[in-house]
């Protein structure tokens, strides 16, 4: 493989109405024309017209992608806001109601909505998606069952959707469990072969039932256009720092496994169940909960995963230049995730205002505000949050 593992990003980004901060129903042909000015081609529009996504280009170093997405999110935050809107990174919009959705025009998206139907109008979903260049297709292949025990790590520290349609939903990443209405999401089937794999594929196209690879949405996939192998599992993060963080972290460990060819080279079926209940956990607790230990049959903490992770992967770090980014997933293991802080503002402003209405405005208007931060100061943790509501 590529030893530099070049690598992009994309993020998903909602669009909220300025004065209510409910999320629009209909993007302005005006909004868009400036957004592809400024952005001609790093900007594409999503199923939802609430809904908009940004891709990095091909990138080297985790400074390359800092500016990109920098740029990225300050630009269009500044070209939404002249059209009273705010842009907001995280897995679910806080006060959405997804019935009141309308769909992008475009042919790909007109013919996913008659497939899916009411399920495409709940969409309401924002990840992040990190691609990280592995050359070798049947290497692409392997990689995907062998990483799949670390995804619920990633999941965990990139929780940002606690709320739905303007409720807690007791989960800290409620995004995936509305994503898996959807067919062909989740964790992958076990291929312990690549022909497995493409038999897979050739016979859905084959009979009609996708048109292609770019229709499989599993938490991590062989990409359908470029050579690599893409992590879908995160939410999207409101802090820059925390997306370049946990890109780091899979950009390592895809590094690792390919180091390593030993590691995980068996993925069993007892494995990938494990790992889908380690999700289901990540999803319920973020950060708090312990995740599924297989060789000790007890629980790990994340933040003790992490800690792991960051030592076992160091080389990989230093030889990436991302050991600071890297790094980073240990501050987010104690400090806490989007969806924490979403947590304690809301809480926060709920005792404050005496409604739920009022909190759910200040989890907006903060998510707004660390959504077009460059990255550039960190923000008090949520220790220091839940300590100010009590």
């Amino acid at each position: 493989m590529s030893q530099a593992c070049r690598f992009g990003i994309e993020e998903e980004y909602f669009l909220s109405d300025v004065t209510t901060r409910g999320i629009v129903r209909k993007i302005s042909p005006a909004f868009l024309d400036a957004v592809h000015q400024a952005f001609p081609s790093e900007v594409q529009r999503e199923m939802l017209q609430s809904q908009i996504e940004v891709a990095t280009p091909v990138c080297e170093t985790m400074e390359e992608a800092r500016r990109s997405l920098a740029t990225l999110r300050t630009g269009l935050a500044r070209i939404a806001l002249a059209y009273d809107l705010l842009l907001l990174a995280c897995g679910t919009h806080p006060s959405a109601v997804w019935s009141r959705q309308r769909a992008t025009e475009a042919a790909r998206y007109d013919k996913l909505m008659r497939e899916l139907q009411m399920l495409g109008s709940r969409n309401q979903l924002c990840g992040l998606h990190v691609h990280v260049e592995v050359p070798d297709e049947d290497q692409r292949i392997r990689l995907m069952g062998r990483i799949m025990p670390f995804l619920p790590v990633i999941l965990a520290l990139s929780t940002s959707s606690p709320f739905w349609q303007g409720r807690r939903t007791g989960l800290l990443g409620y995004r995936l469990s509305a994503y898996a209405e959807l067919p062909r999401t989740g964790l992958p089937e076990l291929f312990l072969e690549p022909a497995d794999y493409h038999a897979y594929v050739d016979t859905l196209v084959a009979a009609g039932a996708i048109k292609d690879a770019s229709y499989i949405w599993w938490a991590i996939r062989p990409s359908a256009k470029h050579p690599t192998l893409e992590m879908r599992i995160a939410d999207s993060c409101t802090r820059l720092d925390d997306t370049l963080a946990i890109a780091a972290l899979y950009r390592c460990l895809v590094r690792h496994l390919c180091r390593k060819p030993r590691l995980n080279a068996d993925p069993t079926a007892a494995a990938r169940a494990i790992a889908v209940e380690n999700v289901w956990r990540a999803q319920r607790y973020g950060i708090h909960g312990g995740l599924i230990c297989p060789e000790s049959r007890g629980m790990r903490s994340v933040p003790s995963l992490v800690d792991e992770l960051i030592e076992q992967l160091s080389d990989d770090a230093a030889a990436l230049g991302c050991t600071t980014e890297l790094g980073d997933c240990r501050t987010i293991a104690t400090q806490g995730t989007s969806a924490d802080r979403q947590l304690a503002i809301f809480e926060e402003a709920r005792a404050r205002t005496g409604g739920d209405g009022g909190g759910l405005v200040s989890v907006i208007d903060w998510l707004a505000s660390e959504t077009r931060s460059d990255g550039a100061s960190r923000p008090q943790d949520t220790n220091q949050l839940l300590r100010g509501v009590a």
